[in-house]
């Protein structure tokens, strides 16, 4: 039986490992760290120091072309990490990011 978590997620995450820069508001320089997981509606990203719920970020993954979006935490695990929900993509960076997890799962 699926687990609740599992059922409010509208898209299939994938256990991928994507190097990642992090920009806190009101900060000018990355922090830097590695997605668990990644879907077309956010990822788990991999930190020893959380942020707080609520925290927006912008992201920044290098596939192909830097791809740039906008998200907002909405977990918060200790010395563990952040999932976070993506809250703005530009159309042609959602689509490049569909493809690189077709391609990914094709893989598995």
């Amino acid at each position: 039986m699926p687990s609740p978590e599992h059922e409010r997620r509208e898209h299939i995450r994938l256990k991928l490992k994507v190097p990642i820069e992090i920009y806190v508001d009101g900060s000018d320089s990355p922090l830097r760290g590695a997605t668990s997981d990644l879907s077309l509606g956010g990822c788990y990203l991999e930190t020893i120091f959380p942020l707080p719920i609520g925290t927006n970020l912008e992201l920044k993954l290098p596939l192909e072309d830097p791809l740039l979006v906008l998200g907002t935490v909405v977990t918060s695990d200790p010395q563990v990490g952040n999932g976070v929900r993506f809250s703005r993509i530009l159309p042609e960076d959602l689509e490049q990011l569909c493809i690189f997890l077709e391609a990914a799962e094709k893989q598995e």
